[in-house]
């Protein structure tokens, strides 16, 4: 078996040289020419009932080949059957959601996950009713019409590990969804642990470069074909340029997430000794929940970092103006660094009783590490903690 630092590059590029290319080929058709109208009926029935191909794609909103291929790479990646790509990570999850309903419209979420998908949960707008749990309370809030538990792990923004084991264990025959984006498959694949989806954010890491918003369930063969017959009917599809750009993206993957590691490791310790911040929150430096999952479940700590901040919203707010290099900004994962304020930003949607259950408090920042130089982003990050702390010693 191939490591996977092989995989992402080769994945999906099998057929390159008989195709006689050396890059994945873009596919922008919007319909395509029905010459046999018997194939072109059983491609479409093919296509609405979920299947992953057929002999004609009849029309974009069905079927792609650029997004098929991109498709093809991930779920390699992540040890599955199949992938369905969406336009977004929420058109993804709300996908998950609507193909469950079929089944019952109950389910339970451990907190914290990222503020929109918390949002979309709270708010009923599916028709779903969500239980927000602990992960020690899933067994006995489980219901006969419960048909999904949500976990994201590691947690947006605290960074918090969830046992994924023990989750699948408590849901019984219910299914598990793991939110993977912080992790991505070089850290973490989570359908080896017994979860039935994985979700990722494609905007983020898997992409890499900002410049893709895009959403992937990661599953078997037989949950994948609802969840395409949901994007069929409801026009969720990846745009092919974008599923280039996300493929593209891929075969760096390794390389980008081991880098921008290595340097959130060593900023961790750095920021744990600076007399500005009150907390880091790294896997790592053993200061978040279930740390001692690192290892097994995780494979690396990652690539964020969630630090809270003496001096509370003001002094957070002082750290992103002053921040030179680093780019003050929501979303993760790119090849350059950003930092932003969860709870006036990512997890603002949420009320504030919420936020401070969840521990996302108005001194928190998270940082998503990547890939500059260590020297080159302490010192914009101490300048900036410095700055919004005059008194603090600069030698210190």
């Amino acid at each position: 078996m191939q490591h996977l630092d092989t995989s992402a590059v080769h994945a999906g590029r099998e057929d390159f040289l008989q195709l006689g290319v050396h890059a994945s080929p873009i596919d922008l058709s919007s319909t395509y020419p029905v010459t046999d109208l018997a194939v072109g009926t059983a491609s479409l029935d093919a296509l609405v009932a979920g299947e992953a191909s057929a002999a004609n794609p009849i029309y974009a909103r069905l079927h792609n080949p650029t997004v098929a291929r991109a498709e093809q790479a991930i779920a390699q990646l992540e040890g599955a059957e199949a992938c369905v790509a969406y336009g977004s990570g929420m058109a993804a999850l709300s996908a998950v959601l609507l193909a469950r309903r079929g089944a019952g419209n109950h389910v339970l979420v451990v907190r914290p996950l990222y503020g929109t998908s918390d949002h979309l949960l709270a708010s009923g707008l599916l028709g779903i009713e969500a239980d927000f749990v602990s992960a020690d309370e899933i067994s006995a809030r489980i219901r006969s019409d419960t048909v999904l538990v949500i976990i994201e792990t590691p947690a947006n923004p605290t960074l918090d590990l969830v046992d994924i084991e023990a989750v699948v264990a408590a849901a019984g025959k219910v299914p598990v969804l793991v939110d993977s984006t912080f992790a991505t498959p070089m850290l973490q694949q989570p359908l080896r642990h017994g979860a039935r989806y994985v979700l990722h954010s494609a905007t983020k890491f898997l992409g890499g470069h900002g410049d893709v918003v895009a959403g992937v369930i990661c599953c078997a063969d037989e949950d994948a074909r609802p969840l395409r017959t949901v994007r069929a009917a409801t026009g969720g599809l990846l745009h092919p340029l974008a599923a280039y750009l996300l493929h593209r993206g891929l075969a760096t993957l390794a390389l980008r997430v081991e880098r921008a590691q290595n340097n959130a490791i060593e900023l961790a310790k750095r920021l744990q000794a600076h007399p500005a911040v009150s907390r880091v929150h790294y896997a790592a430096l053993g200061t978040v929940a279930n740390a001692h999952l690192l290892g097994s479940q995780m494979r690396g700590p990652g690539c964020l970092i969630a630090l809270r901040v003496h001096g509370g919203y003001e002094a957070a707010a002082s750290v992103m103006r002053n921040v030179k290099l680093i780019t003050p900004a929501v979303s993760l994962g790119s090849v350059d660094s950003l930092i932003q304020h969860p709870a006036g930003l990512t997890h603002r949607v949420l009320d504030a009783e919420t936020q401070l259950r969840t521990r996302i408090t108005p001194d928190l920042l998270r940082l998503s590490v990547g890939i500059e130089h260590t020297e080159d982003l302490w010192d914009d990050l101490s300048a900036a903690l410095d700055a919004a702390h005059p008194a603090v010693d600069k030698a210190a």
